[in-house]
């Protein structure tokens, strides 16, 4: 993902209509959150060692298994009983190959800070995890994959001061290298002690068959704005003038989707802020093709590779 060769403006330069290209028909508010990513596993005990020893998370909850339905264990920060990742058992699942399957590339957990970032880096580095990490300019990120071998992005923003724009509005990136000893040093001498209060699922990123189905069903139905599409092979859609919310790509392209005998996403979630917008939503994807249904956890649709959309509010979420 090369840095795009187009002279940069300061992100503040912009204003925010200035950024990105909107949706022809209807756009998501600002004020959007992504809430819970469910996931398919084969071996709750194995993922748990993963994501609690490594990543850092809390158990919330977790019931054991029946034989109408596997284990599950809802996962969380400190100082929230809201799950982040809810993990979901089912034994016999085949692991993500090393080229990926159609559905989920990667999902991410955003820190609160670069010394949290920093922090966990020195963590995972004691416990001798092979890991790998990237400056996108926006962001510092590195990659870890989980027993399944599904992808997982830990990372820290940059403020939105430190950002560049093209003078098309397009939110700059790039692929360079993580500034190791800098992101350590920010971590002074406060070890990890697991994923801090703040923490959140920043962005989700997904293998697609086709950009221009991706941009159908998410920029121009859910009403995503394009913010990035001068990378190969990919495109970047957020709201509120955010690096993404979701990115799309087509790097495996030709591979079969994930299927129910393969670990996988499930489900995940985004959180408007209000019936209103969630309904708007919801009508412009039926409107294009994309059906929807009610679930007890909102309004579901489901892309054209699989992956299955929550659509909440706040209220929703509070009850649930």
């Amino acid at each position: 993902m090369p840095a795009m060769n187009i002279t940069p403006l300061p992100y503040a330069a912009l204003a925010p209509d200035q950024i990105g290209i909107r949706p022809p028909d209807g756009r998501l508010l600002a004020d959007i959150r992504i809430g819970t990513v469910a996931l398919q596993v084969a071996d709750l005990a194995r993922s748990l060692a993963f994501y609690e020893d490594v990543l850092g998370f809390q158990v919330l909850r977790r019931s054991e298994g029946t034989p109408a339905a596997g284990a599950v264990a809802e996962l969380g920060a400190a100082g929230s009983e809201q799950a982040l990742l809810v993990l979901h058992e089912q034994p016999g699942v085949r692991p993500v190959p090393r080229r990926g399957l159609l559905g989920l590339y990667h999902f991410a957990i955003l820190l609160p800070s670069r010394a949290d970032l920093g922090r966990f880096l020195r963590h995972v580095h004691v416990l001798g995890v092979r890991i790998g990490s990237s400056d996108h300019l926006y962001s510092e990120a590195t990659y870890l994959t989980d027993p399944d071998g599904i992808t997982v992005e830990v990372y820290r923003d940059r403020p939105r001061s430190e950002w560049q724009v093209s003078e098309q509005g397009e939110i700059q990136s790039a692929l360079d290298p993580l500034d190791l000893p800098a992101v350590l040093q920010a971590a002074g001498d406060t070890r990890w002690q697991g994923l801090p209060a703040g923490t959140t699922i920043g962005h989700m990123h997904f293998y697609t068959g086709s950009l221009a189905q991706a941009a159908a069903f998410y920029h121009a139905a859910l009403g995503l704005d394009k913010v990035t599409w001068s990378l190969p092979g990919a495109l970047f859609v957020s709201a509120g003038s955010y690096h993404h919310h979701v990115g799309l790509n087509v790097w495996a392209a030709g591979s079969p989707a994930a299927t129910a005998q393969d670990a996988r996403l499930l489900s995940w979630e985004l959180w408007l802020p209000d019936a209103a917008s969630r309904d708007a939503a919801a009508a412009r994807l039926q409107q294009a093709g994309f059906p929807t249904e009610p679930a007890p956890e909102g309004i579901a649709a489901t892309d054209p590779w699989g992956n299955r959309l929550l659509l909440r509010t706040d209220g929703e979420r509070a009850r649930h």
